[in-house]
């Protein structure tokens, strides 16, 4: 019952919502904006505004790359994900293809804007553009690990041999299963070259609050408490889903104070007129605020092998019933990427990925861990742009 009241709740707040985004233009720039009040008052309709919930992906806002025009394409499509290209056009024959593979967790793959941006500088950019799976009918069936790392298969085979992957965070488990199968069965498209950056390969090492929280309680507490059916008028009416606002509350609630003062200075930016600072904070909680729920299959799986039964260090996770091997992993090159202060994937948890491929060579791989940085810092911001990304670049021409 816990979704159909959260979206009561939501129908309820409605009209409030549509009647202070139609206001907005009279307090800012109409005949209202010289009252005393009105600067308050508009400052207060849009932090009302920027603290609700959306369930729909913002935009990716990448227009331009390298000087040249950008084209968002889908190159695939299924009922749970959009394979998307962001073709440069008029850009050089030859750049390498990289497929962006987005974790499912919650928020769309727009939190990698920056990630997709850089990369485009010198590279063919795909990226995993998850759906809502609020919004999947059951019709188009279950959606679990097996289905996730399908995706993957299927996708890095549609780039073609010569491909190079980069996963961030979550998919880095499937990434590395997608590769072992397909260096298993000698699959032509096999990629050139492997990233996996602040993913949980192996969650014994350094473990966090994170995956303390996921150890705490038996998988049948995530999915007695967890779990939620989509209200029956949305599209996916009737689907099992870890709910995308569960996730956010659970996330918001362990950094409440930091967020408290970020909405506190949002709203004093905007009286004071300091409307640089303010955009910054919207353009982070327009996304964070976004959220995507989860299929069921997939989160309590995920949980359950990745956090709690650590399959894949283990030798036991299975791919429609196959042992996933790494070992098998001979021609793809591997970089992993760390963070020194990532306290969602720790220090060294990634790094077992080196260890899970003896087939590699050791000029055939490579670690890296970026000083002073936190989870996203990683694939995103100053840190990412400066240091992170070079080192990927000359890996992937590495690899060629």
């Amino acid at each position: 019952m816990i979704y159909q009241a959260y979206q009561a709740h939501s129908d309820m707040l409605w009209p409030l919502h549509a009647a202070t985004r139609a206001s907005l233009p009279l307090l800012e720039d109409g005949l209202l904006k010289d009252w005393p009040s009105a600067r308050r008052l508009a400052a207060g309709w849009q932090l009302m505004e920027l603290a609700r919930v959306t369930h729909r992906r913002p935009p990716w806002r990448i227009d331009t790359a390298a000087g040249l025009p950008v084209q968002e394409e889908a190159a695939l499509q299924t009922p749970f994900c959009t394979l998307r290209r962001f073709a440069k056009v008029g850009s050089p024959a030859g750049e390498p293809r990289v497929l962006v593979v987005a974790p499912m967790s919650g928020h769309f793959a727009t939190l990698l804007r920056d990630t997709v941006r850089t990369l485009l500088e010198h590279h063919d950019v795909y990226v995993t553009d998850w759906h809502n799976v609020r919004d999947v009918p059951l019709a188009a069936g279950r959606f679990g690990l097996d289905e996730y790392t399908q995706h993957l298969i299927d996708f890095i085979a549609a780039l073609g041999p010569g491909a190079h992957v980069l996963a961030v965070c979550q998919p880095c488990v499937s990434a590395l299963a997608a590769v072992a199968v397909m260096s298993e069965d000698h699959h032509p498209a096999t990629p050139a070259s492997l990233t996996l950056m602040a993913g949980p390969i192996d969650c014994r090492i350094n473990p966090t609050t994170v995956n303390e929280l996921a150890t705490s309680k038996p998988i049948e507490w995530f999915e007695r408490n967890l779990i939620a059916s989509v209200p029956w008028r949305l599209g996916g009416g009737g689907r099992r889903v870890y709910p995308g606002f569960v996730q956010l509350s659970a996330f918001m609630s362990m950094n409440k104070e930091r967020h408290a003062n970020a909405f506190k200075d949002f709203y004093r930016h905007l009286v004071e007129d300091e409307f640089d600072k303010a955009e910054i904070t919207r353009t982070f909680y327009e996304e964070y605020m976004a959220v995507s729920d989860l299929a069921a299959d997939f989160y309590l799986e995920t949980v359950r092998l990745v956090f709690q039964d650590y399959a894949l260090p283990r030798g036991e996770l299975r791919f429609k019933g196959r042992p996933v091997r790494p070992e098998a992993i001979r021609r793809t090159m591997l970089l992993t990427v760390e963070g020194e202060r990532d306290d969602i994937c720790s220090a060294g948890q990634t790094l077992a990925a080196q260890d899970l491929t003896p087939g590699l060579r050791p000029y055939m791989r490579r670690h890296y861990v970026q000083a002073g940085v936190g989870h996203y810092g990683v694939f995103s911001g100053r840190r990412w742009q400066q240091r992170i990304y070079p080192l990927v670049r000359e890996f992937i021409e590495l690899s060629k």
